[in-house]
């Protein structure tokens, strides 16, 4: 995991980065502040952020609106302590050390706020978790 005294990385990982892993980054971010290292990435980068994932995520207080999608580089998952892909199927390379957890999640493209905000909920759950996992000792 982290170096001694630092702090710990996580990447999220979705074919377009587009929807949930930009939730999962938006909500550790939100959640953790400045305790844990969040940054997200996709195999196949869509256009930009899914309007409904923006919507669901701004009904909950926070603002994805400027957030891009981005490339999976082999770096990034080299940089990160835990990789988290988000039930698509998509593929992270391997590297010694790291950890990798599957979250099976419902694909938010295509649908509506309505659909979104289940999988919104589903997210900040599983985030919450991890954070526990990784950084119980509070914001101190």
């Amino acid at each position: 995991m982290a170096e001694p005294g630092g702090k710990p990385s996580v990447l999220f990982v979705c074919v377009h980065n587009a929807g949930r892993s930009q939730m999962a980054a938006a909500w550790l971010a939100h959640l953790a502040g400045d305790r844990i290292e969040v940054r997200s990435a996709g195999s196949a980068p869509g256009a930009q952020v899914n309007p409904a994932a923006v919507a669901a995520m701004a009904e909950a207080g926070i603002d994805i609106s400027a957030e891009r999608p981005k490339i999976l580089t082999a770096d990034a998952v080299r940089e990160s302590d835990v990789c988290v892909t988000m039930g698509c199927g998509d593929t992270c390379p391997a590297f010694p050390g790291k950890r990798y957890l599957d979250w099976e999640l419902d694909d938010p493209a295509g649908r509506g706020v309505e659909a979104v905000r289940i999988v919104r909920d589903e997210i900040r759950a599983l985030v919450e978790g991890l954070i526990a996992e990784l950084a119980p000792d509070g914001r101190g």
